[in-house]
């Protein structure tokens, strides 16, 4: 009996659930508890109904987005000084409009409002003719409008404004001239040249993927995409498995390798091949080449009888599982770590906790863009307070897992406007089918997140911000990043929605390390992916000794001139500076010690929908 049908089986028959069909409460200290009581009839009811309701809203509380614009709506009523402002930026703003709209009009006055960087709706040429360049305008004043109507405002929490702004966003970007046949002039220009031909098959596009979300259908990989073959093609093998992970030990492709191996430990959020794509932009491969022993994670796809899964088990039977075969298959070597993402931040728990107990097995400890501290988490803390939290809590707690549609519609609200509509535009209307990319099938291969872990995260790293408050604990004792001595290389992206670089850059805050910073080009992900050879990349980097003072994050750009190229050069030549020279390449696994090779790279769990 699936999880679920357990949970309507329960409530039926009048009994409480089991203990672990509800995500533990954390402990002040961030320590895992024992398992809650059994919950009352009455509260499960409850439970069973708000998940319902969460899996309608993609588990978005529709109390939090109603308490922010009611707080919004209060201080704004109080503020006459603020409405008068309001109202002669509308003024303002129709004057401008007006100018725009007159024929002959040239330069700043054409286009007084531009879209933001990462809006592609409007980059047809047909829209600086009129009457669409009006519409456009129009469209894109009344956005500045609302942009400034839910500045901050004294007295507001500044969550809520963020949200009222978004929300109200989100509502523009639904009517969007660009989103209808007859004001797109591409959609038109379309539309005549192949005599509608394009609204068939984006009808067709349509029906498919309707199909495909009803029923959650995985689709296979596009021809010349195909995982261990295309992708994630790198060859080697899985030395160490689990329920959790299976270790991958790459093949060495020079006569003599690095002392010190690397360990790479991706996010659970995600397949672990975004770090090993294709062979042109391999991180893992570029490693290899370079003359490391690389080893790398890939954690398993969780489903709902692995609900009860903890960070406590990512941590020891994860990230301390792989460190204690690469010590086996590798012995008497320190480890040179890399966390991406979540993975960072897993790496910083459990490097903290070695220092802790005076494991010193790390050599180094890489983190690409991970945060420790998530006071400044980026647009991600707008899905999350005590009702968002409760409110996946829920939902998880009916499905066991947090599902990748949920997650992947969050991540896509964020930047509706490019993810959402420029991309329904192209499929529906243009009639234009998705060109696959390696990026793009890796994106659409997402994973789950177990319910206990993921509430654990949620409520002891984003919400409480218990890591960098001295307040998380690991086997009932308190850790700190302080204690951390291996050096680190910190690397962030300059337009990561997901891990802002300033929130990133903190990690200098929380350590006295050695430690280097680098900020890329690109996004959270495009960002890391930047081999030798990308075009237009640039990074710049910064050094602070151990012990030095903290300085922030304003005006570091402006003191830190960019460098042309890729950043991995610079992060390669940071690691050979910190191993002790080359050697025979280590055999594969350890089978004298309960580590035989299983199967050839990729294994099976990244296979796992």
């Amino acid at each position: 009996m699936t999880r679920r049908a357990q949970n309507k089986a329960d409530l039926l028959a009048g009994t409480a659930l089991a203990a672990a069909a509800a995500p533990p409460a954390p402990s002040p200290t961030g320590a895992t508890q024992p398992a809650e009581p059994a919950r009352h009839l009455h509260e499960n009811m409850d439970r069973s109904v708000r998940a319902a309701v969460a899996r309608v809203t993609g588990g978005v509380s529709p109390h939090a987005f109603m308490e922010a614009w009611s707080d919004w709506a209060l201080h704004m009523s109080r503020a006459p000084g603020r409405q008068l402002e309001m109202a002669e930026r509308a003024q303002e703003n129709a004057l401008k409009l007006l100018a725009s709209c007159l024929p002959g009009t040239e330069g700043a006055a054409r286009t007084p409002f531009a879209p933001k960087d990462f809006d592609h709706r409007f980059d047809h040429p047909g829209w600086e003719q009129l009457p669409f360049r009006s519409w456009k305008q129009g469209f894109l004043a009344v956005q500045d409008w609302w942009d400034h109507a839910t500045d901050r405002l004294r007295g507001l929490e500044e969550q809520d404004a963020n949200r009222t702004r978004f929300m109200a966003r989100q509502a523009l970007d639904l009517v969007s001239p660009s989103n209808f046949p007859w004001l797109n002039p591409e959609i038109i220009e379309t539309t005549v040249r192949q005599g509608g031909r394009n609204f068939l098959e984006g009808a067709e596009h349509l029906s498919q993927d309707l199909v495909k979300t009803l029923t959650q259908r995985h689709d296979p990989p596009p021809a010349g995409y195909r995982l261990g073959k295309d992708l994630a093609c790198t060859p080697g093998t899985v030395v160490y498995r689990n329920d959790i992970l299976e270790l991958i030990q790459y093949a060495p492709t020079t006569a003599k390798v690095q002392a010190e191996p690397i360990l790479i430990v991706p996010a659970w959020i995600m397949k672990y091949y975004i770090l090993d794509l294709s062979p042109q932009n391999s991180m893992v491969k570029y490693l290899v080449d370079q003359g490391f022993t690389v080893f790398i994670i890939s954690w398993v796809n969780p489903t709902a009888e692995q609900a009860d899964l903890s960070l406590e088990d990512y941590r020891k039977r994860g990230v301390m599982a792989a460190v204690d075969a690469i010590s086996a298959i590798v012995p008497d070597q320190r480890i040179h770590a890399v966390g991406y993402c979540l993975g960072g931040t897993m790496l910083a728990i459990a490097a903290a906790t070695m220092a802790r107990d005076c494991d010193e097995r790390l050599a180094s400890v890489t983190l690409m863009a991970a945060q420790v501290d998530f006071v400044e988490a980026g647009e991600l803390l707008l899905f999350l307070d005590e009702s968002q939290v409760a409110f996946l809590e829920d939902m998880m707690w009916d499905q066991g897992y947090l599902d990748r549609p949920q997650m992947a519609r969050t991540f896509a609200a964020i930047r509706a406007e490019d993810l959402i509509y420029t991309r329904a535009v192209r499929r529906y209307l243009l009639g234009q089918d998705d060109l696959p990319t390696d990026i793009g099938v890796w994106n659409g291969d997402t994973t789950r997140m177990p319910a206990r872990m993921h509430s654990q995260y949620l409520r002891g790293l984003f919400l409480e911000n218990r890591l960098t408050a001295g307040r998380f604990a690991v086997e009932g004792r308190v850790i700190a990043l302080k204690d951390i001595s291996a050096p680190m290389f910190v690397v962030a992206t300059e337009t990561d929605h997901i891990a802002p670089w300033k929130s990133v850059y903190k990690t200098q805050l929380f350590t006295d390390n050695d430690l280097t910073f680098v900020l890329t080009k690109g996004g959270h992900n495009g960002g890391i992916l930047s081999e030798p050879g990308h075009p237009r990349r640039h990074y710049r980097l910064s050094h602070r000794p151990a012990g030095a003072h903290y300085s922030g994050p304003d005006g570091w750009q402006e003191r830190h001139r960019p460098r042309p190229g890729s950043w991995w050069p610079e992060w390669s030549a940071w690691l050979l500076a910190r191993s002790s020279g080359e050697g025979i390449p280590p055999a594969v696994g350890a089978p004298d010690k309960g580590l035989p090779p299983l199967e050839p790279a990729p294994g099976s769990y990244i296979h796992l929908a």
